[in-house]
């Protein structure tokens, strides 16, 4: 069994500091391992309910975060938490949501906003934000 804390495990993201976080899409089942200690989830509606504490952020389908405030607060929520704690970030495909939030937190750990995207694509998933508004939303992150 892979443990997700693991930085070899699938869909994990090693940050610069060596903090972990769990990319996934939620329309795949859970994967082996432990549960996430906290998890950050961005959907359009709101997600079902799970054991472990989650967040909720209002995120349509390949758009930009309903609120940007909240969702800068979710991020450095998120980036904080995962410092000490298992942290997973989610949304139905794993992609386009998924990989602004996980570039966004990889600006919070120091990778410069114009690097960000190609850095969660090389270490997360090639295809990791979707949209031209997702890549400028990271770009313009502080």
């Amino acid at each position: 069994m892979v443990d997700f804390w693991e930085p070899a495990a699938p869909g994990v993201l090693k940050l610069p500091s060596g903090r972990l976080v769990r990319g996934r899409g939620l329309r795949r089942p859970l994967p082996e391992g432990r549960e996430p200690a906290f998890a950050l989830y961005l959907l359009g509606k709101e997600p079902p309910p799970v054991s472990w504490e989650a967040r909720w952020l209002r995120w349509p389908d390949f758009r930009l975060p309903s609120d940007r405030a909240a969702a800068r607060d979710a991020f450095h929520e998120a980036w904080e938490r995962a410092a000490t704690e298992r942290v997973e970030v989610a949304c139905w495909g794993g992609q386009g949501r998924t990989g602004t939030a996980l570039a966004c937190l990889a600006v919070l750990d120091g990778v410069p906003a114009g690097e960000a995207v190609a850095y969660v694509r090389r270490h997360y998933a090639a295809r990791a934000v979707e949209t031209p508004w997702q890549r400028r939303f990271v770009a313009r992150f502080r």
